[in-house]
């Protein structure tokens, strides 16, 4: 089974479309069947799963949709790409863990901290933004994926940015492998591509 879609509740379907075509995503969709009905599809760059929003469509509250998570390998370079665009994308923060008491910044009603993860660890960096109703969107760094979380076989890319990325820890982590041999590593096609896949997927990395 194939998550790929997610239904947004949204009060105005062309200010949301402006939105949505305003961050970059990929439009899909635009069908409407009388006065009634109009249903608009989105997918963000390099995702599996779209979004659709419209016209009689969910009747869930407009702006009710929370804690939608965005995975990217540099949430910097992600958050500068939609602030260069004209859209109002929260500081990169972390979590400290102690609770805050709302669900307002989408960990789990955790406090917010201002600051990329001091450690940089993986999955502890966040971003947030808002669409024109109040759905709030989620930036998450995901840079090593815990153990089961992607399927060996079918291990893909985002986009460039994250193939980048990943091509730059793999060759800083090749560097450390060719220091503790003494020796250039002539096979590091190999190399690198065997420490990409483990990072995706969880396993043990190639030392």
């Amino acid at each position: 089974m194939k998550l790929e879609v997610v239904v947004i509740p949204v009060s105005d379907v062309d200010r949301a479309k402006e939105f949505y075509a305003k961050l970059g995503w990929r439009l899909d969709a635009d069908f409407a069947s009388g006065d009634d009905f109009r249903v608009m599809q989105f997918t963000p760059p390099g995702s599996g799963c779209s979004v659709i929003f419209g016209k009689n469509v969910t009747a869930a509250k407009p702006g009710s949709a929370h804690g939608l998570y965005l995975i990217v390998s540099d949430i910097g370079a992600a958050r500068d790409e939609l602030v260069s665009r004209g859209v109002e994308v929260s500081e990169v923060f972390h979590s400290d863990g102690e609770y805050a008491g709302t669900d307002d910044p989408y960990l789990f009603g955790r406090r917010r901290v201002s600051g990329p993860d001091p450690e940089h660890g993986t999955y502890r960096s966040y971003a947030s933004f808002r669409d024109p109703d109040g759905n709030g969107w989620l930036f998450q760094e995901v840079t090593t994926r815990l153990a089961g979380r992607v399927d060996p076989r079918t291990t893909t890319f985002a986009s460039a940015n994250d193939l980048a990325s990943a091509l730059r820890r793999a060759e800083a982590a090749h560097g450390k492998h060719e220091a503790r041999t003494g020796q250039r590593d002539e096979n590091w096609p190999d190399w690198y591509a065997a420490y990409m896949v483990a990072e995706q997927t969880g396993s043990e990395l190639p030392s």
